[in-house]
């Protein structure tokens, strides 16, 4: 006989979900939880993309993209709930039920944290650089500071806001950022718009060798799969939400993840293809570089980034915050509480402040080890994780499906992984840390 209680945690975290986060949060939660942590800056960077792709692949690879990612996150919020009376609230759970306790902690927890701490420290460096391109934009007099310092600015706000407990005490943060991020992504497509395509705009292919272009491909297909990242963080956004047996957490979740890849196809889209319409081959690796005028606007635009981003560590922190508490109160028999969590989050606070400071071109070390994160956790890692569970009929539609997702996931890791190799080395002689 089924029981009528909610569903309770993992058995393993129990005695830690005592002192957890009440599951309180509405479905709209979800929704700018997951635009904020999926919709980055990097979407100004997908018309660049769309240059080494073209129109024809990078239509494809956009469109194709988003919907294996729509039915990973699908595939996600439906094993959130696979065993009857349990909650796999946090990825790792999910891993540890499905490939086994020891196993599934070494598969899922390493991607999961490249992809978390990775964006965080990407993050602070983002942050950083708009602070200071919107204070050189907004005040041309002031005197100019070195980045770094505007990267330790962006750096103490977080000394603040990580001290929130929760999902639920950073939902106001989080959806101030996720209208953030649909209005600087408005302000890039309708600005290419309003400039129209540049004098002699060409969408061919760039001319360089096969070779190098192969790796730009690559590279491309990286900063594809890096918008969409959002995958790591699904299972701890959805026990926010309160479930029964007759209304299940799946229910609100998934009318939020469907209205948050509307709010990412009208981020995405739009701004991938007319920023490529617009530009052509000569498209900057920020399409609002290419803008200029108005000034006022881009200014405002950069100020936008910052809102966002500020929103978007914390949704990737909260996760990270919650497995070093639990790790320290289950081994160390730390006590719960305020100054538990002052140190543990200052500290993490403190070492991707440290890390962005220090290395300021993370990005491109990122597009390397994020080949092993983003495409893993996002594109299938879901579906690996689904077969098994579901086990579906041999060569039905969804065992192909799961299939194909795989296939594409796999290549893209390795593709986006050489080419972020690659630009490390191309790049390397620019690197300067302290900058």
């Amino acid at each position: 006989m089924v029981s009528s209680s909610a569903p309770k945690e993992v058995p393993s975290d129990e005695k830690w979900a005592e002192d957890g986060p009440p599951r309180e949060a509405k479905w709209w939660y979800s929704t700018f939880h997951t635009v904020t942590a999926m919709v980055g800056a990097g979407v100004l960077s997908l018309p660049y993309a769309m240059a080494y792709l073209g129109w024809g692949p990078g239509t494809v690879v956009m469109i194709l993209s988003w919907c294996i990612t729509l039915n990973t996150m699908w595939q996600m919020i439906q094993l959130h709930e696979c065993v009857p009376g349990v909650r796999f609230d946090r990825y790792k759970d999910l891993g540890k039920h499905v490939f086994g306790p020891k196993l599934g902690a070494w598969i899922v927890l390493p991607q999961q944290l490249i992809v978390q701490v990775g964006c965080d420290i990407v993050y602070m460096v983002t942050g950083g650089k708009c602070l200071k391109k919107f204070m050189e934009i907004a005040c041309t007099n002031c005197t100019r500071i070195r980045q770094s310092y505007w990267i330790c600015i962006f750096g103490a706000i977080h000394f603040f806001l990580s001290q929130l407990p929760n999902f639920n005490a950073v939902s106001g943060v989080s959806l101030a950022a996720a209208i953030m991020s649909l209005s600087y992504s408005t302000i890039a497509w309708v600005g290419c718009v309003g400039k129209g395509r540049v004098p002699n705009v060409s969408y061919a292919y760039k001319t360089t060798s096969s070779v190098d272009y192969m790796f730009r491909v690559f590279n491309a297909l990286g900063q594809v799969s890096f918008a969409y990242a959002g995958h790591a963080v699904v299972l701890e956004i959805q026990a926010t939400i309160p479930s029964t047996p007759e209304k299940p957490s799946k229910v609100p979740m998934w009318k939020g993840a469907v209205w948050a890849y509307f709010v990412n196809a009208l981020c995405y889209f739009p701004v991938a293809f007319i920023g490529y319409w617009a530009f052509g081959q000569d498209v900057d690796d920020n399409v609002l570089v290419g803008l200029e005028r108005p000034s006022w606007l881009i200014a405002a635009a950069n100020l936008m980034v910052v809102v966002h981003v500020i929103g978007s560590y914390q949704v990737y922190a909260m996760p990270v915050f919650d497995l070093m508490e639990q790790k320290l109160v289950k081994t160390w028999n730390f006590p719960p509480g305020v100054l538990l969590r002052f140190i543990v989050r200052t500290t993490y606070v403190a070492f991707t402040l440290f890390l962005g400071v220090t290395f300021p071109f993370f990005g491109d070390l990122l597009g390397f080890f994020g080949g092993f994160g983003f495409a893993p956790t996002s594109y299938f890692l879901p579906s690996i994780m689904w077969l098994k569970v579901k086990k579906p009929r041999r060569f039905s539609t969804s065992w192909w499906i799961n299939w194909a997702c795989i296939f594409i996931g796999v290549f893209i890791m390795i593709a986006s992984t050489v080419g972020g190799l690659r630009n490390i080395v191309a790049d390397s002689s620019s690197y300067e840390f302290y900058s």
